[in-house]
């Protein structure tokens, strides 16, 4: 068990283990986004930076099919930030907020000695997708293509330059095929920390391994921050989600089906 896992195995609470907690029919989730962890300031706006911090915390929402509702932002700023650059972080936060129909209610702010956001997102859904319930046999998919964000970040790590429309800057979530086929998936979460560590969840959770029928690089694999989805459904809805998904435009990809069998991920932990 890596650190991540083991601290918040400390809090025993039924609503731990999806990607929000679901209370009724209302989902509470919150991620942080924080200088010289998840961006350099050499790599985006400030503009990109609220934008990006805000997309990530709607993924998760939309990830359990649930539509935003609510926004809590908590900034921390350095002394050094200018009242343009104070402006361009405001909007950045409320054009995606306007984007989703997010209402951003309060939150807090404070002074520190870099720039970190975190965002707490208030949902609503009335038919929730959980990461269990998947069952021996099902078919397990991806939209999208994997791998593009990892590469980014590397050359962004090596001082290089990445295009404005990279996944890494401009997140892309698929909520219009997750409503299009709510009806027919079983299971889904997003894909934050690589699609082989979140099948560790999907496994951990369900246990269940994966057959897969297609060969993933390891360099495709463990590439984070793609906030693609990975979804589980019954082989016999195969054709229903495949025409859902060309109805919204959304490449999804069949990659496995769960068996009975132990799950071993290879990629290095992102946390500890």
């Amino acid at each position: 068990m890596n650190l991540e896992n083991y601290f918040i195995s400390q809090f025993k609470s039924e609503h731990i283990g999806d990607d929000g907690a679901l209370i009724k029919q209302n989902v509470y989730s919150k991620d942080a986004f924080f200088e010289n962890v998840h961006f350099k300031h050499e790599w985006m706006s400030y503009y990109q930076i609220a934008s990006k911090a805000m997309m990530i915390n709607i993924s998760d929402a939309v990830a359990m099919n649930a539509k935003p509702k609510y926004a809590l932002l908590s900034v921390s700023m350095p002394p050094r930030i200018t009242k343009k650059q104070m402006k361009e972080l405001a909007s950045g936060f409320k054009d995606v907020a306007d984007k989703y129909g997010i209402d951003i209610i309060g939150g807090d702010t404070i002074s520190n000695v870099k720039l970190d956001i975190t965002i707490t997102i208030v949902s609503q859904t009335k038919k929730p997708l959980l990461r269990s319930n998947i069952k021996k046999g099902y078919l397990i998919a991806f939209t999208g293509e994997l791998g593009r964000s990892k590469k980014d970040l590397k050359k962004l790590m090596n001082l290089g330059k990445i295009h404005k429309k990279s996944k890494f800057i401009d997140i892309k979530l698929r909520d219009k095929f997750l409503s299009n086929a709510e009806r027919f998936l079983s299971s889904g979460m997003d894909i934050s920390d690589g699609l082989f560590s979140d099948l560790d969840k999907l496994s951990s959770v369900n246990r269940v391994g994966f057959k897969f029928n297609t060969k993933i690089l390891k360099s495709i694999g463990c590439s984070g921050e793609e906030y693609e989805m990975l979804v589980a459904f019954d082989k016999r809805h195969k054709k229903a989600v495949l025409r859902r998904a060309k109805q919204s435009r959304t490449p999804l990809n069949i990659f496995a089906k769960s068996v009975r069998k132990r799950y071993v991920n290879c990629c290095k932990a992102n946390h500890f």
